[in-house]
């Protein structure tokens, strides 16, 4: 990836239309590097143009709502804006059924449940007999959830209704005039997810560093730990739904 040119972006640039279209010009490689990055794990029948356009009008929503003084770099933003609008794009084809998301987090909820009484990560045969099912039956539930996990650290609403859906970033980046413990709580937050992924199985810890962190994709984690790419999946499947699981609970104590 290119370097930005705009670590910053002022108020007297945003209303300049040249830069602005300099602006759009520079991150438009970073669009596509976002919506390739997520299309690779989406049904075929979803267009990757569709994503890059969701993600050129997230990056114009944060030109046009980016604030210097909130001492944070535009590029950052703007990568939270362009990803935020691609996942909405998603939301708004309704690509997962209904179902789907009920079984994710059901799966979610014993997870939080075990984890919580065992104070340590439930291996699958304790959720599997949590759940009621057989081993074979869980793994294949986790595979039929995989989708979910795609947009599962995005929407941590208290049910599965769109008005309820939030971002915790977005949470924590909206407007407020106590910008000093804005910028505490976002700290709170980064240790928060730090310590969450360190708690994961080394397996599931291993794939979401590789993921999110190396950015290899699941066919290249494969190469790299001897596994087939549907191992792989699921894995980061169940690393995700674990994640949710946890921050669930912080999402909950943020906005009490």
């Amino acid at each position: 990836m290119q370097d930005i040119a705009f670590p910053d972006l002022t108020e007297e640039q945003k209303l300049n239309p040249k830069i602005r279209s300099k602006v759009i010009n520079e991150f438009s490689p970073l669009i596509k590097y976002i919506a390739s990055r997520i299309a690779i794990r989406l049904p075929p029948h979803i267009d990757l143009n569709d994503l890059i356009n969701a993600g050129v009008i997230g990056l114009i929503d944060a030109i046009e709502k980016f604030d210097a003084s909130k001492q944070i770099k535009f590029k950052t933003y703007a990568e939270f804006r362009i990803r935020g609008a691609i996942l909405d794009e998603l939301r708004s084809m309704d690509w997962v059924p209904r179902s789907v998301r009920q079984k994710a987090r059901k799966v979610e909820d014993t997870y939080a449940k075990l984890e919580y009484a065992l104070g340590r990560p439930a291996s699958d045969e304790e959720v599997a007999q949590e759940m009621n099912i057989d081993l074979e039956s869980f793994h294949r539930l986790i595979s039929e959830t995989a989708s979910v996990s795609l947009l599962s650290l995005d929407d941590l609403g208290e049910d599965d209704s769109d008005a309820s859906r939030r971002n915790l970033l977005e949470y924590i980046l909206q407007d407020e005039k106590d910008w000093p413990s804005h910028r505490l709580r976002y700290a709170e937050l980064r240790e928060t997810v730090a310590k969450a992924i360190m708690s994961l199985p080394e397996k599931e810890r291993m794939v979401i560093s590789l993921y999110y962190y190396d950015e290899l994709t699941m066919k290249e984690i494969g190469h790299v730990l001897k596994f087939t790419e549907s191992r792989v999946s699921q894995i980061h499947t169940k690393a995700i739904l674990r994640l949710r699981s946890k921050m669930q609970k912080l999402f909950k104590e943020i906005r009490s």
